[in-house]
């Protein structure tokens, strides 16, 4: 049902007040596998697709979620002036967060979670496994206490993270399979570059155009994973809903037959194992230096055809010639 790897369903939703633009605003954010896929907001107050596999679905649906996002965006309203009491603060720029979701890993186990935050930081976190909040700071308990002591509440969140949400995961699999559920194949290539302070080189492992998201790719010396002098960027969507990837390494030139970029992906049949390539600079100066050598070559062939065109008895018709150049504006050969 699920297809290849680990599918996820997260919703990011924010309310700010911000009073030198004289106003405060509200948006949330839905994401499948890390692809918007649908949104609202206080300019529009209607919950619009952002995909098109989420075009085909009814009026009534989207009609419902935008009654949702407006309760939502109201309920946010009360809860920020609700924390700017409780800490005493003034009318200045405040901004309170929620973000919740479920995932399904490629093993098959089941996660949820709920987060708040307020100004950019954590407020309160939900901890499904106790059906329990934990607060951050004192004011956050306040909080916490009034939930906890709320009948069902928490039980129906940790309801609603273990079974709603992954029902409606899989719906939007399948209304999104074509695109959700495929798989792209990953385009690996690996540059180079010399360090001129230490002579070690840097190399980089560029995985671009995969798609499901998850990827296992790392540095191997002799086969083994090599974590020491690496560094590795995080995994970035590409606009045309693919990702990409990097990772690197420095090395000491005389080791670079040891080391590949090993790529595991579901887009592959097999693992990938990519070699290094030649140092730039090592290949400029090779080339200068068999290019040296090869003139060298010419010029003692050409020095030694002179000499023993030199040492030659001149003949009569030769001889005439010879001197009238000696008598002229001397030439590159006149030796």
């Amino acid at each position: 049902m699920y297809g290849a790897g680990s599918h996820s369903l997260k919703y990011f939703q924010n309310y700010i007040l911000d009073p030198s633009q004289g106003r405060s605003y509200y948006v949330t954010v839905g994401y499948v596998d890390g692809q918007l896929f649908s949104s609202y907001d206080s300019n529009s107050r209607k919950e619009q697709p952002r995909v098109s596999w989420m075009e085909k679905l009814e009026k009534e649906y989207w009609d419902s979620q935008s009654h949702i996002g407006r309760l939502n965006e109201e309920r946010f309203r009360r809860n920020l002036e609700s924390l700017r009491n409780r800490y005493s603060q003034s009318e200045g720029f405040h901004m309170i967060q929620q973000t919740f979701g479920c995932e399904v890993r490629e093993d098959g186990s089941k996660l949820g979670f709920e987060h708040h935050g307020y100004d950019g930081k954590t407020f309160l976190t939900f901890d499904k496994e106790t059906a329990s909040w934990v607060a951050l700071d004192s004011q956050a308990q306040i909080t916490q206490r009034k939930w906890d002591a709320i009948p069902g509440f928490n039980q129906k969140l940790k309801s609603y993270l273990d079974e709603y949400c992954i029902d409606w995961l899989e719906k939007y699999l399948s209304y999104g399979n074509k695109t959700l559920l495929r798989t792209e194949t990953p385009v690996v290539t690996v540059s180079s570059r010399t360090e001129a302070e230490d002579g070690m080189e840097t190399h980089v492992c560029r995985v671009d155009g995969f798609y499901p998201r998850e990827i296992d790719a790392t540095w191997r010396r002799d086969g083994e994973v090599w974590l020491q002098d690496t560094l590795q960027g995080s995994v970035a969507p590409n606009a045309d809903g693919t990702f990409h990837y990097w990772l690197s390494i420095q090395i000491d030139p005389k080791d670079r037959g040891r080391y590949r970029c090993h790529v595991e992906h579901d887009g592959l049949k097999e693992p990938l194992d990519v070699a290094l390539k030649e140092s730039k600079l090592g290949l400029i100066i090779g080339c200068i230096v068999a290019g040296l050598v090869l003139m060298c070559a010419i010029a003692g062939i050409w020095f030694f055809k002179r000499y023993q065109k030199a040492t030659e008895p001149p003949q009569v018709s030769d001889f005439s010639s010879l001197h009238m150049s000696a008598n002229s504006e001397p030439a590159s050969d006149i030796l």
